[in-house]
């Protein structure tokens, strides 16, 4: 599909990318760049990486395909920083967890010539790094693709079925939807376990030897990265604010089920969840 695609970011989804796309014979080169100059001494290890980058424009340069994957706080920036060296015919996307502020911010940058378009692949896990980085880690997973009102189709297409060749399954919607579905089936998520955490760190601390696999199953994403995870929330405040209101409403109506002894909402409760569950 490409000749060559530039990652921004070699971390567990960069590595991931450029790891997938070599195995697929997606493109038949890959640059990396990366802030950290242990992370770009570690690529340059990696049979997967044809070219290691000190400067981030040098990477870009002649890449048909350049993917951010940097924390969300950090994607515009770094595009405004790579734009002059990117070719008019480029292809620009990123992997940040929001995006109606990047897709609004970098379509305002006016030293932008390529066309960029917003990717949220819902892969990953709480672990960080190029170590856990996996070439199938996108089989069967989702992928949301974000163009713009105005974004041209063939480039549209072009990202999607990108996506779909990495063994995505692919969906397309504007920015501030995709904002308002994630607040509500990750962002939420994480931030629900985060509560529980901390809230359960305040109680008897020989608690933790008691836990089965429950509470680790559960809690299990709250174990990202504290800054990245406080960058994604930031980011989509709004929407994520209005995800915590509508859990609240659900909270306040099972506590009272379980003070009135109301034992048919309680049920009816256990099995909507369940049934959801279920349906994953």
């Amino acid at each position: 599909m490409f000749e060559q695609i530039t990652i921004l970011g070699a971390g567990l989804l960069g590595a991931s990318i450029g790891m997938a796309a070599r195995k697929r014979a997606i493109c038949k080169r890959v640059h990396v760049w990366s802030r950290r100059a242990e992370t770009r001494s570690e690529a340059a290890k990696e049979d997967w990486v044809d070219a290691v980058f000190d400067h981030s424009g040098e990477a870009c340069r002649a890449s048909q395909l350049i993917v951010l994957c940097t924390p969300v706080d950090s994607i515009v920036p770094l595009l405004g920083q790579v734009a002059e060296s990117l070719d008019n015919s480029a292809l620009v996307t990123d992997v940040g967890s929001t995006k109606g502020n990047i897709c609004r911010d970098a379509a305002a940058l006016g030293t932008l010539r390529a066309q960029f378009i917003g990717s949220h692949p819902m892969a990953g896990s709480e672990q960080t790094g190029m170590t856990h980085a996996e070439a199938e880690l996108f089989e069967g997973a989702a992928c949301i693709v974000t163009p713009l009102e105005a974004t041209p189709e063939a480039p549209t297409s072009q990202l999607k079925d990108f996506w779909t060749a990495l063994g995505m399954r692919v969906a397309c919607m504007s920015p501030e939807r995709h904002d308002e579905a994630v607040a509500h089936i990750s962002h939420l998520p994480h931030l629900l376990t985060a509560a529980l955490c901390s809230f359960l760190a305040e109680r008897d601390p020989s608690w933790k030897a008691l836990a089965g696999g429950g509470l680790r199953d559960t809690t299990r994403i709250a174990a990202g990265d504290p800054n990245l995870w406080r960058g994604i929330l930031e980011g989509n405040r709004e929407e994520v604010a209005r995800a915590v209101t509508g859990l609240e409403g659900e909270l306040q109506q099972i506590k009272a089920a379980l003070i009135n002894k109301d034992t048919t909402a309680l049920e009816q409760y256990l099995e909507s969840g369940k049934r959801y569950r279920d349906q994953l």
